[in-house]
Formats: structure tokens, C-alpha cells, sequence
């Protein structure tokens, strides 16, 4: 049984890394089938999915989808980028850092996200990595910092019975994050300048047609004239009379002297020819379709994740047709409806009036362009939410107040002043999340239980006998990186600790330093965009290569991890 529980981590760990299946339910699966053989029972199972620690995490992100809706972060992102490129450049690092220390680091992100899309001064493409490394940077500072320090700290509390400090990651995270800084200040000027998109860039997406009075269309619908299974194209809108109807249903009559707007692969021109009495090229809809436009990027909350467009009928979900696909710096082509979407996909979107009022906007995208805008709090409900949180932070690092009790009393406070509804939270609760972590530490019980951990902290005492425990420090570290790299950053936590802990407890040496790896080695994913969210949202944003990561990421990544290896033995001893 030990042995198959250990190839049982190793088919888990390939799955992740294959991206065959998503994350919640690898993890609840195999969580499910230790159940099933007996290595964890019903109550023991249960009891992790309500880990004190993992309800603390549940609450604060919950608590910043308020917090994301204050004007500050508008407001700073318009002040940020001024000066010259490189006073800009850090000016925003160091925002980003600070408010990553307390907020959602996502969240940070999207704010400025949008704000540098949206301006001309400086490429988008010379920023948008040093904001995401930045916001990580400042996310190891604080326990509140990222969700990984707060997975970290939920297996501490089943593990050891014992919390993390607010400020404990502080001690080595500050002068980590500072070192780290000038590198990461010194490879954004060597980042593409890639001109922002423009708005002729965008409409070179469609292909428009005019309908000539006399035609055969006119009078019918667009399903009796069959113009919604053309080969590589899709019939997105119809101009009339100056007004766009958008999307078109296929009940809709066509009319004479109507522009047809086709997107998908515009090269396929010579499906229209079948049809009488369109005259293509037809160029009277740019200037309404250049204000009918919305560019928005795929967020790691969207349910269209790994879905197609026509899986999900987006155009029925959010009244809104898809008119391109940029993944990176690469253009999408072919049938766009057939295209499987990523977290981090740039869409260009033909919006219909009622585009705004749809409530799962906010949780399957972050705005780039476009005139529509997330809803804000009101400058006293923005005051008194701000004011909370920071006396709910500084209660907890005052060890006055436990951080679970000062968000329960905030989360109250919310839900009555209306700052928040319930249905607000169900849209957005991290029911991906709460799997991820509630499984992975019913997993780590089962192999407890099995005696696959006892196996491994042979197997990692055995392996480094000869070095001494700092070189099982470092292996556990490195371990850690490498699954953040090839896997998401919480999974790489939730996956090493176990490993970690049971090193320790083989060596005889106190936990803390190897906890303290498995919390920095999970936020050390700077080489590869797909293992952390605020990479993702900004891949195709900027235009970047998998290459722009790694010629930023790489000395960057060298710096953090010297900083790390050197630093957490000497404040956290052995």
C-alpha cells in the first residue's frame, strides 16, 4: 500500500504538469480514493475542508472582492506612470509591492492592468512583468501577502498545531524582495517595446459586406439564407441605419443597404462569393465597431477555461460575440468557436447593449479596454472598508485579535452596510481553491497514515546523509520551485509540504526553516508564465514569448532563491 500511495503523488503530480485535467479535481479525486481504501476516514476527511487556517484564506478573499472595488487602486494607477520610463518602472514595482503585502496580489494586478493597456506613453510590454514580478515579491512579505503563504500556514496548523505570525515571512521576505528589486529593475529595460494595439489593429479582425438593394437575402432570415454555417467565418453583427445590432440572432431579417460584419479566418473571403448582392469591403461600420469594442483577458476564476466558445454558448452568456483571440504575442486563427480558451486568453469583444449588466463579468475577466467599468464603492464605503481591514491587519499582528474573528466581524460589517450581497459571494467563493487545499491536506494525512511519508523522510535523510540537513534544505527548496514552475503555485505548496515536514522530522531539526521553503519556493515562479495567476493575465496583455519570461525571469529568479537559501537558515535556525 506505501508504495502504491507514492505512485499515486507521482500520477498526481503528471496530471497537473499535463494540464490534462483541472487541479479541483485531480486533488478531490485522489483525496476521494484514499477515502475509498481506507487511509483516511469520513470525519478526518471532513475536518480538513473546515481547517481553521483554510477558512482564514476563504474570508480574505472574500474580503477583498471589496477591498478590489475601492477607487485606490484607480486612482494610484493614474498617478504611477509618470516621469521618465524607468522612474515609472519603479514607482510601480514598489506600488504593486506594497499593496501585494495586504491585498490580493491579483487583484492589485487587474487595477493596473487596464490603466497601462489603456495608455500611449510607455509600451504595455515594458511594465506588465515587472508589475507581476513586483506584486509577488511583495506577496512573501506577509502572511496575508498571497494565498500560498496561507495554504502554508493551514497545513502548519493540521501538521504541528501551530500558526504563522502575520509578520513572520517578513524577516527574510523584505530584504529578499529588496535584493530582487534591482535585478528585476535592470531586466525591464531589456523587455520588447511592443506598441500598444490600435484600433485599426483590432478591426482587422472582420471582414465587412454591404447588402445591395435587389439581392435574394433581402426579406429572409439569416438562418433561411444560411449565413451561420459558413466555412471559417461567423456572422458577428449587422449595421442598419447607423445602428449596430449585436450579436444577430438568426431569426433577424435582413434589410437592403444592411453591412454584415463576418469574423474568424477574414481570409476565407471567397465563402461570401456564393451570395448574391453583397458587395464586400464594405467600410461604413468601422467607426461604430470601433466604439462597440471591449478587450478583456481570461482570469483563472473563469468557468470558460478549457472550454470552447461554442461549449459554453458565450453569445447567450454574456450577449457578446468573440471577434479575436490573442494568446501571447500570437494571433489566433481558424474557427474561433472551436478554439479551447486558457486563463490569461486576450478577447476582443463585440459587445450588445446590455453587455455591463451581466453579473459573471466581473468573474470571468479583467477589462483591458472599452468604456465599460467595474462598479466602485462610494468614498465613505471605500473609507470605512479600508479602515476595517487595516484594523482587522493590525489587531492580528498585535496578536490582540485572531485574523479569522477580525474578518468574520469585517465579512458581518460588509454584508450589512451592503458593501456586499450573498450573492455576490456565491459568484465569486474559490470553490476551486477550498477543494485544492481541503483535499491536498486529506492527502497528506493518507500518507501519513500509509506510511509513504515515514518511506520518504528515509528516502530524503538517506539521500543527503552525507550533506547534512542544510542540504536538505535546499533540496526541499528546489523541489518547491520546480513544482511551481510546472504546476500552480498553491498545488506546489500543498504537495511539498508534506515532503518538507516529514525531512525535518527525520533530521531531528526544527521545521520552521523547511516550512519557511516550501512558503518561498511556491512563490518562486518567475521562468514560466502558466504557474502563477498574475502571469497569466498579463502574457497576452504585453505580447509576450515564453522567451520574454525567461530572459527576465531567469536572474531574477537566481537572485530571489540565493537570497532565500542563505537568509531563512540564519533567521530561522536549525
Amino acid at each position: 500500500m506505501t508504495w502504491a500511495v507514492l505512485i499515486s503523488i507521482a500520477g498526481l503530480v503528471g496530471l497537473l504538469i499535463s494540464g490534462v485535467v483541472r487541479p479541483a479535481i485531480a486533488f478531490v479525486s485522489l483525496a476521494g480514493a484514499y477515502l475509498l481504501l481506507g487511509l483516511v476516514d469520513a470525519p478526518t476527511l471532513l475536518a480538513q475542508y473546515t481547517n481553521p487556517a483554510l477558512a482564514t484564506l476563504l474570508l480574505l478573499l472574500l474580503v477583498s472582492l471589496a477591498l478590489e472595488r475601492t477607487p485606490l487602486l484607480d486612482w494610484l494607477s493614474q498617478r504611477l506612470l509618470k516621469g521618465n520610463e524607468r522612474t515609472a518602472t519603479a514607482r510601480l514595482m514598489a506600488a504593486s509591492a506594497v499593496l501585494s503585502a495586504f491585498l490580493n496580489n491579483t487583484a492589485v494586478v487587474a487595477a493596473f492592468l487596464g490603466a497601462i493597456s489603456r495608455q500611449k506613453r510607455i509600451a504595455p510590454s515594458r511594465l506588465l512583468i515587472p508589475l507581476s514580478y513586483a506584486s509577488i515579491l511583495g506577496g512573501v512579505t506577509t502572511l496575508v501577502g498571497t494565498s500560498t503563504n496561507l495554504v502554508v500556514n493551514s497545513f502548519a496548523l493540521g501538521s504541528g498545531g501551530f500558526e504563522l505570525g502575520m509578520f513572520q515571512f517578513s524577516l527574510v521576505g523584505i530584504p529578499v524582495a529588496l535584493l530582487t528589486f534591482g535585478v528585476l529593475l535592470w531586466r525591464a529595460q531589456r523587455l520588447p517595446a511592443h506598441p500598444p494595439e490600435d484600433t485599426a489593429d483590432k478591426l482587422s479582425y472582420f471582414l465587412a459586406a454591404d447588402l445591395e438593394a435587389g439581392s435574394d437575402l433581402i426579406g429572409k432570415s439569416i438562418e433561411e439564407n444560411d449565413l451561420r454555417s459558413l466555412e471559417g467565418l461567423y456572422l458577428m453583427e449587422v449595421e442598419r441605419e447607423g445602428r449596430l445590432i449585436s450579436p444577430v440572432g438568426p431569426e433577424e431579417i435582413l434589410q437592403a443597404h444592411d453591412t454584415l460584419v463576418f469574423t474568424g479566418e477574414v481570409g476565407k473571403v471567397q465563402a461570401l462569393q456564393r451570395f448574391p448582392g453583397l458587395k464586400l469591403f464594405g467600410n461604413q461600420a468601422d467607426d461604430l465597431l470601433a466604439t462597440n469594442l471591449v478587450e478583456v483577458v481570461v482570469s483563472h476564476e473563469s468557468e470558460l477555461a478549457g472550454q470552447t466558445l461554442q461549449d459554453v454558448d458565450f453569445r447567450s452568456m454574456f450577449n457578446a460575440g468573440v471577434v479575436g483571440i490573442r494568446r501571447g504575442g500570437k494571433r489566433l486563427e481558424g474557427q474561433l468557436g472551436h478554439i479551447p480558451l486558457r486563463v490569461g486568453d486576450c478577447l476582443i469583444l463585440a459587445v450588445g447593449s446590455d453587455f455591463r449588466q451581466h453579473r459573471n463579468i466581473e468573474r470571468n475577466f479583467h477589462l483591458l479596454s472599452g468604456s465599460f467599468k467595474r462598479p466602485q464603492l462610494k468614498r465613505t464605503e471605500s473609507v470605512l472598508t479600508l479602515a476595517g481591514f487595516t484594523a482587522v491587519i493590525g489587531l492580528a499582528a498585535a496578536e490582540l485579535l485572531p485574523l479569522f474573528h477580525g474578518l468574520l466581524v469585517l465579512m458581518a460589517g460588509l454584508l450589512a452596510g451592503r458593501i456586499l450581497s450573498p450573492a455576490e459571494l456565491r459568484r465569486r467563493f474559490p470553490f476551486e481553491l477550498w477543494l485544492i487545499i481541503g483535499s491536498a491536506l486529506a492527502i497528506a494525512q493518507g500518507l501519513e497514515n500509509s506510511g509513504a511519508a515515514a518511506l520518504l523522510a528515509h528516502g530524503m535523510q538517506t539521500l543527503f546523509a552525507g550533506y547534512g540537513v542544510y542540504a536538505a534544505f535546499i533540496g526541499c527548496y528546489l523541489m518547491t520551485l520546480l513544482l511551481t514552475e510546472t504546476v500552480t503555485n498553491n498545488a506546489a505548496a500543498a504537495l511539498a509540504f508534506p515532503v518538507a515536514w516529514t525531512t525535518a522530522q527525520a533530521f531531528g531539526a526544527d521545521p520552521m526553516p523547511f516550512i519557511m521553503a516550501v512558503a518561498y519556493g511556491a512563490s518562486a515562479c518567475f521562468l514560466i508564465p502558466y504557474g502563477y495567476q498574475t502571469h497569466l493575465m498579463v502574457y497576452s496583455p504585453g505580447r509576450y514569448r515564453i522567451q520574454d519570461f525567461l530572459q527576465t525571469g531567469l536572474p531574477v529568479s537566481l537572485t530571489y532563491s540565493a537570497g532565500v537559501l542563505v537568509l531563512t537558515p540564519i533567521v530561522f535556525p536549525f
